[in-house]
């Protein structure tokens, strides 16, 4: 890469890397904060919802403003409304006035993942995606590694988390004006809705398979970030241990992120993600059984985000291999919507199996739907995809 692509590829994974801070943080925080109020498990996993619920109403919309007005300004929108939301948490303490700032921070969050991620994937070239790409989830786990972090900072205050983290997405907000702008390529079909929806038609036919992969990742992140804190409480493992045990996730796939980037682009990304979701399933079966042990849980926990904490980026890349480039903005837009049902169900399922399944492991609904991504990866023939993909 040259020098302009060098700044821009790493301003850009910076403002992921801020990202990843105020969503490991907003999970883990909210989820404690309701629980120490009383708040039940369900309710508290579909309020984490409400992120995901912005992600996915912003969607269709998307695509239009980001061909007509290019990159730069979809990023700037989307920084500015992360920071102004978080800004307004310390405001007014209610659980649907907090619902409603999840859902800004939704759109927000998506506009700048969604140009980010289309903008890197555009001008990277084809034996390089899977570097680029594991790099952008290498910084965003890096903030979300950090995010969970910020919960002891509720005990000075419960405003302060919220506010420092506003003030970090605005400083973020400063380095995109340094960017030159640009657009995506040029597609033959309408800007408009329903040219949107035309070439989600398109993207779905070539590369669905690509998309489990983001949907397994955003259900077992928000599940562990969002149900996980209420899990271990109720089985007696302390806040201090929580704060602890979801940075091991973090930091595993911190460490594996780039090598399995690298990996992918020299043994194929669907070999890579048939490994790692198999090896995903046992290890998150074994937390199950592992769970009356913190030590087993954090090995478990360790293990876990080395394995499958780069299946979103991988997901990214795989896609990315099965699509002309006129498609990969629709194609990025399709990865965070399956991420955002993934994101939804997620704690959605698991706030109703730690009220309703008593004696049965909240990791195995994790588990579950590793092994169900794992057999759908091997059933699937990616020939008849890759081919389409590149015609």
């Amino acid at each position: 890469m040259n020098k302009p692509i060098t700044l821009r590829f790493w301003i850009l994974v910076s403002i992921v890397a801020i990202s990843g801070f105020s969503q490991g943080m907003l999970l883990p925080l909210i989820a404690i904060i309701f629980e120490q109020d009383g708040v039940s498990s369900s309710m508290n996993g579909l309020h984490a919802t409400g992120l995901y619920i912005g992600i996915l109403v912003a969607s269709p919309l998307m695509e239009a403003p980001l061909r007509r007005f290019g990159y730069k300004p979809v990023i700037l929108v989307g920084i500015f409304l992360v920071a102004i939301s978080l800004a307004f948490f310390p405001v007014w303490k209610s659980y649907w006035f907090w619902f409603i700032l999840r859902l800004s921070i939704g759109i927000g969050d998506h506009m700048l993942h969604f140009a980010t991620q289309t903008w890197i994937t555009s001008f990277s070239a084809k034996e390089r995606i899977g570097r680029n790409i594991s790099i952008y989830g290498l910084f965003f786990g890096l903030g979300f590694a950090a995010g969970p972090l910020m919960i002891g900072l509720v005990k000075i205050n419960t405003a302060l988390p919220f506010i420092l983290a506003s003030a970090i997405s605005l400083a973020a907000w400063l380095t995109v004006w340094l960017l030159k702008n640009e657009h995506p390529e040029h597609d033959t079909d309408s800007t408009s809705f329903f040219g949107t929806m035309k070439r989600f038609r398109k993207v779905f036919q070539y590369a669905w398979i690509a998309f489990l992969p983001p949907f397994g990742y955003g259900f077992l992140e928000a599940s562990l970030n969002g149900n996980f804190p209420v899990y271990a409480i109720r089985s007696g493992i302390g806040v201090d241990a929580v704060a602890l045990l979801l940075p091991a996730f973090a930091i595993g796939g911190i460490l594996s992120q780039l090598p399995l980037g690298i990996l992918s682009d020299k043994l194929g990304r669907r070999n890579v993600l048939i490994v790692v979701t198999l090896s995903g399933f046992l290890t998150f079966t074994a937390a199950g059984l592992l769970e009356s042990s913190t030590i087993g849980l954090l090995i478990c926990f360790f293990l876990a985000g080395t394995l499958v904490g780069s299946t979103f980026s991988l997901g990214i890349s795989y896609m990315a291999d099965l699509l002309p480039k006129s498609l990969l903005p629709a194609g990025n837009l399709m990865c965070g919507i399956f991420f955002s049902f993934g994101s939804i169900s997620g704690p959605f399922i698991g706030g109703i199996a730690i009220q309703w399944l008593k004696g049965i492991s909240f990791f195995y609904v994790i588990s579950t739907m590793l092994l169900l991504i794992f057999i759908a990866l091997v059933s699937v023939r990616p020939n008849m995809f890759e081919k389409k993909g590149t015609a």
